[in-house]
């Protein structure tokens, strides 16, 4: 089902509405008053690429249609097919999916205001812009200009296959999600100053697949040139990626080769057909088939030898990851008991098991669990972490390291994976306390003024210090905002020779 287009010719309907037009046609938003808070426009659901469906299934964005009159943009557009979450807003799923939100102030003097670009995360099959944690008004409120966006992801996002590859012109296939993105920052760039941003200053920030994202975006020479700094949230960086044509031979063996019944499968039964790309227990340390993969054209060789070769793009980084990042992504994998325990770092290390045991030392049953979470957090995100501040600061670049830390009242472990998100963009639960409301501040502060000035510093406000890799230091942000260094440095150090 194609989204409805909201659009109306009559805008004097609701003289109060925000209105801006585009070279693509007029756009209606809503006022929002976050509590406390001055006044937001809230531009939501609006197209930034042509819908993916029938023929344009597996086909890189198209450009999308101007329309006539005002179109309503007071509604997100649909969330893409995926497992049920109930933080997101949009109406239903739908493979016509490719939408983003813009909050923007009310009220400003009239100077171009800094971009902020949110990409969400959802281990690259899920998530969207709607979701709630990532409402964009109380960060816009403190004088920025928020987008969030949608991009396909799971089987519609990136399924590479023998004859996707065989009618593009690149002859590639897979990483249509990463080029949604790319499409979404272009029309950031052109369009953005019409709701009072800066289109020169434009911010890339997101979370886990979302950061994992703008990592890559970094090696990417198609991405040159479409952001100018960059936050990464528990970015999943540094690990191998899988080739073209293991992603092919993965997918053609799991969904078979008619590309034309794939094409016609229903969007539901298609998202159905996930779990024979997408294995309960991922590997640690090998390629992935159903997320971004080295295909010679988009991405052209593995993000750790070009980070740690030089090159990337050198931009303002802050970059970070949570105390927690395993143990709630890993609470249904299976290892048990030391067996299961040896026997999943076998698979990932090979040769040197014994090395990794001795760094995840488990002595008996009961501690299996909490190095399983050490393994998954350090291998997934921890790593990265580290991977993406070093080479940005050995580049020269301004770079800020965090660890999240604030693990919320009655939480016997965490802050898990994620938890962060909703202390950046202010959307506290009912459980917050007023620490909570204050780190909350403290934070989406600092992100807006490293969007405005390229540093989250400013006089009276946090004491952050550049990351220097020599002194591999951070600012914690918890129930305590201070200095610390060294995190998980002898597991990362085994994981840089482990890679090679």
């Amino acid at each position: 089902m194609t989204a409805n287009p909201r659009a109306s010719d009559h805008a004097e309907d609701d003289a109060a509405a925000p209105v801006v037009s585009t070279t693509l046609g007029r756009l209606r938003g809503r006022l929002v008053a976050p509590p406390g808070q001055a006044p937001v426009h809230a531009f939501t659901g609006i197209p930034y690429a042509a819908p993916p469906i029938g023929p344009l299934r597996w086909r890189p964005p198209q450009p999308v249609q101007p329309w006539p009159g005002t179109r309503e943009a007071t509604g997100f557009g649909p969330d893409l097919p995926q497992a049920p979450n109930a933080r997101l807003r949009g109406p239903h799923q739908d493979e016509d999916c490719l939408y983003l939100n813009v909050w923007t102030p009310a009220r400003h003097d009239g100077a171009a205001l800094p971009v902020l670009v949110w990409i969400h995360g959802g281990g690259f099959v899920g998530g969207s812009g709607s979701d709630a944690r990532s409402d964009g008004a109380r960060m816009a409120a403190e004088g920025a200009v928020v987008v969030s966006v949608n991009y396909r992801a799971g089987l519609f996002g990136y399924l590479a296959h023998p004859a996707l590859s065989a009618e593009s012109p690149e002859r590639v296939s897979g990483n249509y999600g990463l080029l949604d993105q790319l499409a979404a920052l272009r029309w950031v760039r052109e369009h953005i100053a019409a709701f009072g941003g800066d289109a020169s200053r434009v911010t890339a920030f997101g979370v886990s697949a979302g950061s994992a994202s703008i990592a890559l975006m970094l090696v990417s020479p198609q991405a040159r040139g479409l952001f100018d700094q960059c936050i990464l949230h528990s970015p999943g960086a540094g690990r191998p990626l899988a080739s073209l044509e293991l992603a092919e031979r993965t997918a053609a063996e799991a969904l078979g080769g008619d590309l034309a019944a794939l094409r016609a499968l229903p969007a539901q039964a298609l998202f159905e057909r996930t779990g024979r790309m997408s294995p309960r227990v991922r590997g640690l340390t090998t390629p992935r088939v159903l997320r971004p993969i080295r295909d010679g054209w988009l991405l052209p060789e593995d993000e750790r030898p070009a980070l740690r070769a030089g090159r990337f793009q050198r931009l303002p980084t802050i970059v970070g990851s949570n105390l927690d990042e395993g143990s709630l992504l890993t609470r249904d994998w299976p290892q048990r008991d030391l067996a299961a325990w040896r026997t999943l770092v076998e698979a990932n290390f090979g040769a040197a098991t014994d090395q990794a045991l001795a760094l995840y030392p488990a002595a008996d049953d009961t501690q299996v669990r909490a190095r399983v979470a050490e393994l998954f957090a350090d291998t997934q995100f921890n790593y990265g972490t580290r991977l993406i501040a070093q080479a940005m600061a050995g580049a020269g670049q301004p770079t800020w390291r965090y660890l999240f830390t604030r693990r919320g009242a009655g939480q016997p472990d965490g802050p898990h994976h994620g938890e962060e998100v909703a202390h950046v963009f202010g959307n506290l639960g009912e459980a917050a306390q007023p620490m909570d409301a204050a780190l909350s501040d403290a934070m989406r502060r600092a992100w807006v003024r490293f969007a405005a000035t390229g540093s989250p510093e400013a006089a009276g406000s946090l004491d952050w210090k550049p990351y220097r890799p020599a002194d591999d230091n951070h600012l914690a942000l918890g129930d305590a905002i201070a200095p610390g260094h060294g995190w998980r440095a002898e597991p990362l150090d085994f994981l840089e020779r482990f890679y090679g």
